[in-house]
Protein backbone atom coordinates (compact mmCIF):
# COMPACT_ATOMS: atom_id res chain seq x y z
CA UNK A 1 0.00 0.00 0.00
CA UNK A 2 1.32 3.32 -0.93
CA UNK A 3 1.20 6.10 0.98
CA UNK A 4 -1.98 8.38 1.63
CA UNK A 5 -4.62 7.28 -1.11
CA UNK A 6 -7.54 9.90 -1.80
CA UNK A 7 -11.02 9.53 -2.78
CA UNK A 8 -12.73 11.67 -5.28
CA UNK A 9 -15.61 13.17 -3.77
CA UNK A 10 -19.85 12.18 -4.40
CA UNK A 11 -22.41 13.91 -3.29
CA UNK A 12 -23.27 11.47 -0.68
CA UNK A 13 -19.21 10.61 0.69
CA UNK A 14 -16.74 9.04 -1.42
CA UNK A 15 -16.84 8.00 -4.93
CA UNK A 16 -17.83 4.55 -4.71
CA UNK A 17 -15.91 3.21 -7.37
CA UNK A 18 -12.84 5.04 -6.36
CA UNK A 19 -13.39 3.02 -2.72
CA UNK A 20 -14.57 -0.47 -4.86
CA UNK A 21 -11.09 0.04 -7.11
CA UNK A 22 -9.00 0.69 -4.15
CA UNK A 23 -10.64 -1.89 -1.96
CA UNK A 24 -10.23 -4.85 -5.28
CA UNK A 25 -6.89 -3.51 -5.74
CA UNK A 26 -5.90 -3.97 -1.68
CA UNK A 27 -7.51 -6.95 -1.93
CA UNK A 28 -5.34 -7.92 -4.88
CA UNK A 29 -2.29 -6.96 -3.29
CA UNK A 30 -2.71 -9.07 0.07
CA UNK A 31 -3.93 -11.98 -2.23
CA UNK A 32 -0.74 -11.67 -4.11
CA UNK A 33 1.30 -11.34 -0.79
CA UNK A 34 -0.54 -14.15 0.84
CA UNK A 35 -0.15 -16.14 -2.44
CA UNK A 36 3.86 -15.61 -1.99
CA UNK A 37 3.37 -15.78 1.47
CA UNK A 38 1.82 -19.45 1.13
CA UNK A 39 4.71 -20.25 -2.02
CA UNK A 40 7.25 -19.33 0.82
CA UNK A 41 5.60 -21.27 3.42
CA UNK A 42 5.27 -24.52 0.99
CA UNK A 43 9.12 -23.62 -0.24
CA UNK A 44 9.99 -23.76 3.25
CA UNK A 45 7.69 -26.80 4.61
CA UNK A 46 9.36 -28.69 1.74
CA UNK A 47 12.84 -27.38 2.60
CA UNK A 48 11.80 -28.41 5.91
CA UNK A 49 10.87 -32.35 5.09
CA UNK A 50 14.19 -32.21 2.70
CA UNK A 51 16.28 -31.78 5.83
CA UNK A 52 14.44 -34.27 7.94
CA UNK A 53 14.76 -36.62 5.42
CA UNK A 54 18.46 -35.97 5.19
CA UNK A 55 18.75 -35.68 8.96
CA UNK A 56 16.96 -38.94 9.46
CA UNK A 57 19.35 -40.23 6.39
CA UNK A 58 22.17 -38.58 8.00
CA UNK A 59 21.05 -40.17 12.05
CA UNK A 60 20.81 -43.49 10.06
CA UNK A 61 24.37 -43.41 8.52
CA UNK A 62 25.83 -42.30 11.85
CA UNK A 63 23.69 -44.98 13.90
CA UNK A 64 25.35 -47.54 11.18
CA UNK A 65 28.40 -45.96 11.33
CA UNK A 66 28.65 -46.27 15.17
CA UNK A 67 27.92 -49.91 15.11
CA UNK A 68 30.19 -50.78 12.64
CA UNK A 69 32.83 -48.42 14.32
CA UNK A 70 32.00 -50.70 17.47
CA UNK A 71 32.38 -53.81 15.17
CA UNK A 72 35.84 -53.11 14.48
CA UNK A 73 36.91 -52.16 17.57
CA UNK A 74 35.71 -54.94 18.92
CA UNK A 75 37.75 -56.95 15.93
CA UNK A 76 40.25 -55.22 16.81
CA UNK A 77 40.49 -55.69 20.80
CA UNK A 78 39.72 -59.55 19.58
CA UNK A 79 42.85 -59.83 17.33
CA UNK A 80 44.85 -57.91 19.61
CA UNK A 81 43.95 -60.38 22.10
CA UNK A 82 44.40 -63.45 19.87
CA UNK A 83 47.88 -61.98 18.98
CA UNK A 84 48.72 -61.61 22.69
CA UNK A 85 47.73 -65.13 23.50
CA UNK A 86 49.60 -65.97 19.79
CA UNK A 87 52.98 -64.19 20.83
CA UNK A 88 52.55 -65.83 24.90
CA UNK A 89 51.95 -68.91 23.49
CA UNK A 90 55.00 -68.72 21.14
CA UNK A 91 57.05 -67.65 24.30
CA UNK A 92 56.30 -70.51 26.29
CA UNK A 93 56.74 -72.53 23.17
CA UNK A 94 59.92 -71.27 22.97
CA UNK A 95 61.08 -71.46 26.76
CA UNK A 96 60.36 -75.39 26.57
CA UNK A 97 62.22 -75.71 23.09
CA UNK A 98 65.01 -73.94 24.75
CA UNK A 99 64.75 -75.99 28.19
CA UNK A 100 64.72 -79.14 25.84
CA UNK A 101 67.87 -78.06 23.89
CA UNK A 102 69.57 -77.14 26.85
CA UNK A 103 69.01 -80.40 28.27
CA UNK A 104 70.08 -82.19 24.92
CA UNK A 105 72.99 -80.60 24.88
CA UNK A 106 73.35 -81.18 28.37
CA UNK A 107 73.37 -84.58 27.34
CA UNK A 108 75.44 -84.55 24.71
CA UNK A 109 78.27 -82.66 26.90
CA UNK A 110 77.72 -85.94 29.24
CA UNK A 111 78.27 -88.20 26.84
CA UNK A 112 81.68 -86.16 24.91
CA UNK A 113 82.86 -86.18 28.30
CA UNK A 114 82.39 -89.85 28.54
CA UNK A 115 83.87 -90.50 24.93
CA UNK A 116 86.80 -88.61 26.14
CA UNK A 117 87.22 -91.25 28.90
CA UNK A 118 86.62 -93.81 27.24
CA UNK A 119 89.56 -92.58 24.31
CA UNK A 120 92.01 -91.92 26.84
CA UNK A 121 90.94 -95.29 28.45
CA UNK A 122 91.79 -97.15 25.18
CA UNK A 123 94.59 -95.25 24.67
CA UNK A 124 96.57 -96.04 27.85
CA UNK A 125 95.16 -99.80 26.78
CA UNK A 126 96.71 -99.40 23.36
CA UNK A 127 100.26 -97.82 25.09
CA UNK A 128 100.28 -100.72 27.45
CA UNK A 129 99.38 -103.39 24.96
CA UNK A 130 102.13 -102.07 21.99
CA UNK A 131 104.63 -101.46 25.10
CA UNK A 132 104.23 -104.98 25.83
CA UNK A 133 103.90 -105.94 22.57
CA UNK A 134 107.12 -104.14 21.28
CA UNK A 135 108.55 -105.68 25.22
CA UNK A 136 107.67 -109.54 23.40
CA UNK A 137 109.12 -108.33 20.04
CA UNK A 138 112.41 -107.15 22.16
CA UNK A 139 112.50 -110.44 23.77
CA UNK A 140 111.56 -112.37 20.51
CA UNK A 141 114.46 -110.28 18.68
CA UNK A 142 116.43 -111.66 22.15
CA UNK A 143 115.69 -114.71 21.91
CA UNK A 144 116.47 -114.79 18.11
CA UNK A 145 119.71 -113.04 18.24
CA UNK A 146 120.41 -115.83 21.40
CA UNK A 147 119.96 -118.89 19.11
CA UNK A 148 121.34 -117.32 15.83
CA UNK A 149 124.33 -116.94 18.64
CA UNK A 150 124.22 -120.08 19.76
CA UNK A 151 124.12 -121.44 16.53
CA UNK A 152 126.78 -119.75 15.45
CA UNK A 153 128.38 -120.69 18.13
CA UNK A 154 127.44 -124.68 17.21
CA UNK A 155 127.97 -124.20 13.83
CA UNK A 156 131.47 -123.14 14.12
CA UNK A 157 132.39 -125.73 16.93
CA UNK A 158 131.19 -128.34 14.23
CA UNK A 159 133.45 -126.98 11.45
CA UNK A 160 136.29 -127.33 13.53
CA UNK A 161 135.13 -130.56 14.64
CA UNK A 162 134.64 -132.04 11.39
Amino acid sequence: MSGEKRFGSSPFGFNKSDVNAYIEKILQEFDQRLKEKDDEISNLKLQIREMKTRYESTSQDSQILSKEKERIAGALIKAQEKADAIIEEARARAAEEKARLEQALETERERIIDIKRDIKSIKAQVVEMLTKYQSLVNEVEAYIENKEAEYNETSGEESKVG
